[in-house]
């Protein structure tokens, strides 16, 4: 056995493993297989430019390897053949002398398949090949490290390892991948490190792993990595039954959470994952809410974006906790009965030059045009959706969220950005797609994409678009058309509301379609009714000094519109603090004002919420028919004078009666039709002396009389409290006969039937706090005018234009054997319209208010079809 004479190496190819320009290292380093003077024998080669000299280790034989005049270290072992296991035994100039393995003499760590899979879009359990993972190969433990970078002349991973030297660890480009490979032997958990990039005009780029699983905290941004998780789950029987369960008909309640403001500790510190797990999940399971939604917690630099500005896709944010941490917060919320929602960002990334922008010093992630890749209102990077990569580094992030840390839900942001090729920019400033439009075809298949592998590999989770133009069929499924969203937030309803409740109570009648109009469109989307974060910063004022009036006022509105919110179609999501009643805006930088509790009337408002929250997870009515036109009717929509607004909610028989007065104004004994005959209890009122309201004298139980009302055979009077929302439930149920309304007669197939006894809640008990010293003054509502008589008669409003259709619907508490006509609203302007044609009705007794055109027919005789959906400013007709 000997080491010489030393088989040749291509001038050329030695100079770019030299120069740092290959990307093969493996074709030359390593032990190849070679013949020298008809001698077979395996000739290693090796790239340590710090080394004195350098010795081959086999078992207990070292073999010298010398210099060759380009710079290697070369030997050539007779009688030997590959694979062949050795290490090197280095000596360093000041005489220091180590033992390591060669990297460069082991075989891939991804398989064709993988780079195939990665390079048509669909690998769908991606993390677990890109990025950097702890494992053993042949014995030898170390890091496998795998990143894409498709135009680079050569990558290298660097860390405190080899000192950030970009010529000790030159990684290998698999095929025409563009996926760049190396595993390092003895590179174990917690190693800092990041990639070199020589680009192709021979600029060097150092980058932080976009498939990172931890990130260094700012100034610095080294990837770290980390061991396989091997955190012990106490979650089965929560994913147990997520996988049965029917988000469009169960309740959902979500509180949204910013994790770094949502409570501190001493000095304004930041708690911990698990600092803030128990706290977080008792505080949300009191007040009665079903999920949170985080704000983003991917790794993000700068604390002022709120985590939209996304530098590590792949990291939990380790400003809070390692990854398991995260998985602990998420864990200790499912065993409370609380599911997680996450917001996510596929829209954009911003442009730190450390992250995805230009990242193999060409556009990879975005687009090369900046009037496709950059975002000209948020100053970020728009991903390219049309290259297979960039999709797949999208989807699997999602599936990854998923699958690693349980999440429940996405939160998609920003889509209508993702739709529109002109979205935010100037005539000139965008390209039209193929077809010479303005959407964004590329982002709409991503979108399908996303949708589709997130429903068909996990029943059960959801998926929420930020959608605030009129795009249509967000919600709907794919195979019709839809991109296949879960929710959409209800932008416009969000809008609305808001603009109504800022009018001072004397002038809402003028502002009172703002409050009735979301209901046209109601049902041409699956909405979720969002009062978020971006509704309490940027000088919009918290939700509370939205409200006119004194601060007792000011409390009392804001009770009717959660109230209002939870009660309607749709589901409802509520920032952190609104339960707080805060003056301040969200500040991200500080804890919530928990000491408000100290105020006996914000600990009323916390109750109210608890209340709230209890009532609507025990009354399906509120929840299971959110998407379905006949589980919801007004009984009044159009007593604009008293801004006074009345609704049912059903199911099936099961019913509730919610009557808003939003002005302190009390009115009493207010006239509503009611389903059915039968006594109501007040199963919640905002005005109670509990949830700091007025105590304004409300019977708890109100019988109904057979006076025709609303489109109902039956009505009952109650007294409405100022500024108010009331919840009425029936004590028991009538036979299905005797459920009838002016629609006609019922006819019923159990006329015999015994009274069946409805479930009716007492009201919710509101969350356990401590009892508040009592107040020597309580805030008072403004002076109210003298109750008034019985509600005085309006004009009907105008109605559209209506085509109808002939049906057969069912009154929600009887079967009806005639047909009815079907409401359709027109494309025109509801100004133009011509009201319907006049119906023969009962006569109303002289004291009963006249029905108003709107509101007449029962709800499953009457449905509301939109042809376009409404943008986040679209504004009724007055």
């Amino acid at each position: 056995m000997t080491t010489t004479p030393l088989p040749p190496v291509p001038a050329d190819v030695a100079q770019r493993i030299v120069r740092c320009e290959s990307m093969h290292p493996h074709d030359v380093l390593g032990a190849h297989p070679a013949s020298v003077d008809g001698v077979q024998g395996v000739v290693i080669r090796a790239f340590l430019p710090n080394a004195a000299t350098v010795s081959v280790l086999l078992g207990e034989h070292e073999f010298p390897m010398a210099r060759d005049e380009h710079g290697l270290f070369v030997a050539f072992l007779t009688d030997r053949r590959t694979p062949l296991t050795y290490e090197f035994v280095v000596t360093t100039g000041d005489g220091r002398r180590t033992t390591q393995h060669d990297p460069y003499r082991f075989l891939p760590t991804l398989g064709d398949m993988d780079l195939h899979l990665f390079n048509e879009g669909r690998h769908l359990r991606l993390w677990e090949k890109l990025g950097s993972h702890p494992c053993i190969m042949n014995g030898v433990e170390g890091t496998a490290f795998a990143v894409w970078a498709p135009n680079a002349v050569r990558v290298s991973v660097i860390g405190t390892f080899n000192n950030w030297d970009g010529r000790a660890h030159a990684m290998r480009m698999l095929g025409t991948s563009g996926v760049f490979e190396l595993f390092v032997p003895g590179i174990g958990a917690e190693s800092l490190y990041k990639f070199e990039i020589l680009t192709q005009n021979g600029a060097k780029r150092v980058k932080t792993d976009p498939y990172a699983f931890k990130l260094e905290q700012s100034p610095g941004f080294a990837s770290i990595v980390q061991a396989r998780s091997n955190y012990g789950w106490n979650d089965g029987s929560w994913l147990a039954q997520r996988a049965e369960s029917e988000p469009l008909r169960e309740p959902m309640l979500v509180y949204e959470v910013h994790l770094g403001s949502w409570m501190r500790g001493e000095d304004n510190r930041e708690l911990t994952y698990a600092e803030i797990a128990p706290k977080l999940a008792e505080h949300v399971r009191r007040l009665g809410f079903t999920h949170v939604e985080l704000l983003p917690v991917q790794e993000h630099p700068f604390g002022g974006s709120w985590g939209y500005q996304v530098g590590g896709y792949y990291a939990p944010t380790s400003r809070f906790g390692t990854p398991d941490d995260f998985r602990y917060l998420v864990d200790t919320l499912h065993q409370a009965g609380i599911g997680v929602l996450l917001d996510w960002v596929p829209a954009h990334f911003p442009k730190d030059d450390w992250a995805l922008r230009r990242f193999d010093g060409t556009a990879c992630y975005e687009h090369a045009d900046p009037r496709l890749g950059d975002h000209p209102e948020w100053g970020t990077h728009i991903f390219n959706y049309a290259r297979h990569e960039v999709r797949n580094f999208l989807v699997a992030n999602a599936l990854y969220w998923i699958e690693e840390f349980h999440i429940d839900g996405l939160r998609v942001d920003a889509v209508a950005s993702m739709l529109y090729l002109d979205y935010g920019r100037e005539a000139g400033q965008w390209l039209r797609n193929r077809h010479g439009g303005r959407e964004n075809l590329d982002a709409m298949a991503f979108l399908k994409q996303l949708n589709h592998a997130v429903q068909s590999l996990h029943p059960g989770v959801i998926t929420v678009a930020e959608e605030s133009t009129a795009w249509p069929k967000v919600t709907a499924p794919i195979s019709d058309g839809g991109l296949g969203f879960t929710f959409k937030w209800n932008m416009g309803w969000m809008h609305d509301t808001l603009d109504y409740y800022k009018v001072d109570p004397f002038f809402r009648k003028g502002a009172h379609d703002k409050l009735t109009f979301a209901m046209w469109y109601e049902y041409s989307e699956r909405f979720m009714n969002p009062l978020s974060h971006d509704e309490v910063v940027h000088l919009k004022k918290s939700l509370l000094e939205k409200m006119p009036g004194d601060v007792w006022q000011k409390l009392a509105n804001v009770r009717t519109l959660m109230g209002y919110s939870v009660t309607r179609p749709g589901k409802s999501l509520f920032f952190m603090g609104m339960e707080l009643g805060t003056h301040h805006e969200w500040n991200h930088d500080a804890s919530l004002e928990w000491h408000l509790l100290e105020d006996p009337k914000r600990r009323g408002l916390m109750e109210y919420v608890g209340a709230l929250g209890a009532l609507y997870k025990e009354l399906p009515c509120l929840w299971r028919g959110d998407h379905d036109p006949h589980g919801y009717r007004w009984i009044d929509v159009a007593d604009r004078e008293q801004s006074v607004f009345s609704y049912a909610r059903f199911d099936g028989r099961e019913h509730a009666i919610v009557v808003l007065n939003l002005t302190p104004v009390p009115r009493h004994a207010y006239r509503l039709g009611a389903p059915v005959q039968s006594t109501y209890r007040v199963a919640l009122n905002s005005d109670a002396a509990q949830f700091g309201g007025s105590s304004y004298p409300v019977a708890p139980l109100a019988d109904t009389e057979p006076l025709p009302y609303h489109g109902f055979e039956q009505s009952l009077t109650i007294s409405l409290p100022p500024l108010s929302m009331l919840v009425l439930v029936p004590e028991t149920l009538p036979p299905e006969a005797s459920v009838t309304s002016d629609a006609g007669s019922a006819v019923s197939t159990k006329r015999d039937a015994k009274v069946k006894k409805a479930k009716v809640p007492k009201l919710p008990k509101a969350p356990k706090l401590t009892k508040p010293a009592k107040s020597s003054k309580v805030d008072k509502p403004s002076k109210a005018a003298k109750p008034s008589k019985s509600a005085k008669s309006t004009k009907a409003e105008k109605a559209p234009k209506v085509e109808t259709v002939e049906a057969t619907a069912t009154v929600p508490n009887a079967v009806s054997s005639s047909k009815s006509t079907v409401a359709k609203q027109p494309a025109a302007s509801p100004r133009s319209a011509k009201p319907p044609a006049k119906r023969t009705r009962k006569p109303v007794p002289a004291k009963a208010k006249p029905e108003d055109a709107s509101t007449v027919v029962p709800a499953r005789q009457r449905t509301t079809r939109m042809r376009t959906t409404p943008t986040d400013t679209l504004k009724h007709e007055k």
